[in-house]
């Protein structure tokens, strides 16, 4: 028994749709316990305003933090958009909202101000719900609590089982939650994701707490809540799986052409972009150039199940880019802001390369001694950034403001400080 189920056997975690053990939480000793049904049952879904308005009332009447997730259509549809949103605090229940009926939850996200969100693996699930206008000001993530606690499976499921003692039933994961009305089965799932998500954060908290961690946890927790949202990327056309293989300029242009022309019809259409067409489809076409369509309906992805149509579509995009003037073909490779990529280092500056070598070698030592993943510990592009440009003097303290400036945390600060500092040193620093 580790010391995270001893917490939880202290926590008076209630069992639901089993048979409760003899003391709480004592399923964790033998084999983990089913759980069936969310213990008031499943909630009716909220899809108007007035049950809306109920759900606000009665969660900003609860105690204590409340737990939070979403679901998403990912591999269905255009997008990252929340399809329902699942919420449950102590004094008000489990909620399920469907955020296609009521877009604009706002209201309830500043009923829930102040108080602490639990997510798991909250960058996942931030973005969709910013979109409807639910911004948390504290939270707690549990799978990253997992990590910085050492646990080796960070899945929900695998930290309820281990840490509580319970199986959550996983299958409808990867559904289509854009589907209405939604199943049972799928909305009985839902339910159970945030059942027992408190008393998971709990246990976690009281074994971050023993290890040391929960200071380091807390400011990671701060980060993320504060984190603006993401840039869009830059030429996200270049992300398409399989892009190693093109090489040449007028190929990236047609893979640049297919990827916008697939993207506009999939916002269109509100689908998957792999639905419209596959990136294999997108790579196969501007490695072969097809001068027509007869010879872009005989490559792969192209075959008989697409119509005329759409294949003079495709072949439009292909000849748009065969056109295009020379001085307006893509550059091969990204634009780089940072360093290069570490592979270049040891031929464009064999001190760098040194240097890196060390720091990740005592960066990978750290780590496993603090019992957490090396990028939890520090971002890898941090150490990247901070061996390639070393501050002069190399000391604690420039050091310490070198990693600062890249953003690090100041729990991370301290602890990788003096292992940069030995690398940076000791592998010479071009002084």
């Amino acid at each position: 028994m580790t010391d995270a189920q001893e917490t939880a056997a202290d926590s008076s975690v209630r069992t639901t749709g089993a048979t409760p053990p003899d003391d709480a939480g004592a399923s964790v000793l033998g084999a983990p316990t089913p759980l069936l049904e969310p213990r008031e049952g499943i909630p009716p879904v909220i899809a108007d305003e007035d049950a809306l308005a109920e759900v606000i009332a009665a969660f900003a009447a609860g105690s204590g933090p409340v737990a939070v997730d979403a679901e998403r259509a990912s591999g269905y549809r255009y997008g990252q958009r929340a399809y329902l949103v699942q919420l449950r605090r102590e004094g008000a229940g489990s909620a399920l909202i469907d955020p296609v009926a009521c877009p604009d939850l706002s209201g309830l996200g500043e009923a829930l101000a102040g108080v602490e969100w639990v997510l798991h693996a909250a960058t996942q699930d931030l973005p969709c719900l910013r979109e409807i206008g639910m911004m948390p000001t504290r939270l707690f993530d549990t799978e990253l609590a997992g990590r910085l606690a050492g646990f080796p499976r960070v899945g929900l499921g695998a930290m309820v089982e281990g840490v509580l003692g319970f199986v959550l039933e996983k299958g409808h994961s990867a559904v289509d939650w854009s589907t209405r009305p939604l199943p049972e089965p799928w909305l009985r799932y839902a339910a159970l994701d945030v059942e027992l998500l408190v008393d998971l954060r709990d246990a976690l908290e009281k074994e971050l707490d023993r290890q040391g961690k929960l200071d380091w946890a807390l400011q990671e927790f701060a980060a993320i809540a504060a984190a603006p949202p993401a840039e869009p990327r830059k030429e996200p056309w270049r992300r398409t799986s399989g892009m190693h293989k093109v090489r040449r300029r007028r190929q990236l242009a047609v893979v640049r052409e297919l990827w916008e022309t697939r993207d506009r019809i999939a916002q269109r259409r509100d689908v998957s972009p792999g639905k419209v067409l596959s990136d294999a489809a997108i790579v196969e076409a501007a490695l072969s150039l097809p001068a027509n369509v007869h010879a872009l309906a005989a490559l792969n992805g192209f075959g008989h199940r697409v119509g005329r149509r759409q294949l003079e579509q495709w072949q439009a995009a292909v000849d748009r880019a065969r056109a295009l003037p020379e001085a307006q073909l893509p550059q091969p490779g990204q634009p780089v802001t940072g360093p290069p990529p570490p592979r270049a280092w040891a031929d464009k500056d064999p001190a760098a390369a040194a240097r890196l070598a060390a720091a990740r070698a005592g960066v990978s030592a750290l780590a496993e001694q603090l019992g957490m993943p090396q990028e939890n510990l520090v971002s890898p592009d941090t150490v990247r950034r901070v061996c390639w440009e070393p501050p002069a003097p190399v000391d604690a303290g420039t050091v310490a403001d070198a990693l600062a400036g890249h953003g690090a945390r100041p729990w991370q600060v301290e602890q990788v400080t003096p292992v940069l500092v030995a690398a940076l040193s000791g592998a010479g620093t071009g002084a």
